[in-house]
């Protein structure tokens, strides 16, 4: 990957709606330059998706965030592949991260109630015959999401104190 890419990805990844010429402008190069660059960043999949940051907390909507700790045993001649491909295809997986601790696998899963996601558990997750254990954490409020702060925060109002 070149300098003019890596740059690209970083003004995209700070606002996807930014269009060609802007980052071209930004960057002082051509803007056949940064089609391109940007062309070889979906073509490779490197750019998976352009998406939107929601506060969903100012939406009236009343969905449910869980984080679930898995624990798994692997699968002879796949490992943890296997596994985590059968949990990230249930539509309500929004995410699957492999980790390193007490535990192999973060679940993000989304429902509209505590009792859709706790079904879910129960009913698909731990059931599957490599999965050990599971623990749940249901999200209460999100501060931050990549990068992002949702709440409006008052800046530093302490005295400077001087020598």
């Amino acid at each position: 990957m070149n300098e003019l890419q890596l740059k690209v990805l970083e003004l995209l990844k700070e606002d996807a709606r930014r269009d060609a010429e802007l980052i071209a402008t930004m960057l002082g190069v051509p803007i056949e330059d940064v089609k391109q660059a940007i062309a070889v960043l979906e073509q490779e999949h490197i750019i998976v998706k352009y998406a939107t940051v929601v506060n969903w907390s100012k939406v009236d909507d009343e969905k449910v965030t869980a984080l679930i700790e898995v624990q798994i045993t692997p699968e002879r001649g796949r490992g943890f592949e296997g596994i985590a491909e059968r949990i990230y295809l249930y539509p309500e997986v929004k995410s699957v991260y492999l980790m390193s601790g007490a535990y192999d696998l973060l679940v993000e899963v989304e429902g509209k109630n505590l009792k859709e996601v706790a079904s879910f558990v129960s009913n698909k997750l731990s059931p599957i015959d490599a999965v050990l254990s599971t623990k749940t954490f249901f999200i209460l409020k999100k501060y931050k999401q990549d990068g992002i702060i949702f709440e409006e925060h008052e800046g530093d109002h302490r005295l400077m104190v001087s020598p």
